[in-house]
């Protein structure tokens, strides 16, 4: 399923956007879901490192696998 959203872009990013589509032939849509979806892997890990610092840091805990699937019922 496809939900439609409405953005507002810089004029430069619309344009190379809108360029690229046109080179390769895409929808603009779909090079804004492929490049979200990259960005997006790149936060993952940017998270990733940031909890894994809390951690460290000692401001978060881990909680056992066992401990969430006996409070889950599981």
């Amino acid at each position: 399923m496809h939900i439609r959203h409405n953005i507002t872009l810089d004029e430069e990013v619309s344009k190379e956007l809108e360029d690229i589509a046109e080179e390769l032939g895409e929808k603009k849509s779909y090079i804004i879901e492929k490049a979200l979806t990259v960005y997006f892997d790149l936060l993952d890990l940017k998270l990733a490192k940031k909890r894994l610092k809390e951690l460290k840091d000692g401001k978060a805990k881990l909680i056992d696998a066992e401990e969430v699937w006996k409070e889950l019922d599981i």
